[in-house]
Parts: C-alpha cells; structure tokens; sequence
C-alpha cells in the first residue's frame, strides 16, 4: 500500500483545514463577482444594442475600444462580449 495516500491525523490539521474553507469561501467570492460583472456588462451592451441604429454591430466597436484602450483585458473580444450580452438576455 502506498504510504502517501494514508493521512495521520496530525496536530495542527484544524490550521489546513480553516486555510481550505477560506479558500473556498474566497474562490467562491470571486465567481459570485464575475457573475455579476458579466451580467453588468451583458446588460450595458443589449441597453446599446437596442438603442443603437446599428444593432450588434455597435458590439465591434465596443471590443475594438476596450482592445485599444487597455489591451492586456482577455476574455472582453467581440465573442466575449456577445456572450455576456445573451447571458444578459437568456436569464
């Protein structure tokens, strides 16, 4: 039997073990807030859409904006941006 998959309790696992659930708690944190910002976003660009003459082209301009003005964002290209928009309209 393979000595690294047996776990002896030791004295100080109650620290491993509130370290994990703020981890967690964090992780979980983090996605609740990316959630929301992608609802946001998703909700600003279908608002633009509507009013705009162009439709989803208006959707281009935008990811062309956020490329030039701070292109280190990832995930905030046309596609992203689409999806945070039918995201938006889907639920």
């Amino acid at each position: 039997m393979n000595k690294d998959l047996i776990h002896n309790p030791g004295p100080f696992d109650e620290i491993i073990r509130i370290i994990d659930n703020a981890r967690t708690r964090a992780m979980k944190a983090v996605n609740a807030e990316l959630i929301q910002m992608y609802w946001k976003i998703g909700e600003y660009l279908s608002k633009l859409c509507a009013t705009s003459s162009f439709g989803d082209k208006v959707i281009d301009e935008v990811a062309a904006y956020l490329a030039k003005e701070n292109p280190s964002l990832k995930g905030f290209n046309r596609r992203g941006l689409y999806r945070m928009k039918q995201f938006y309209e889907t639920y």
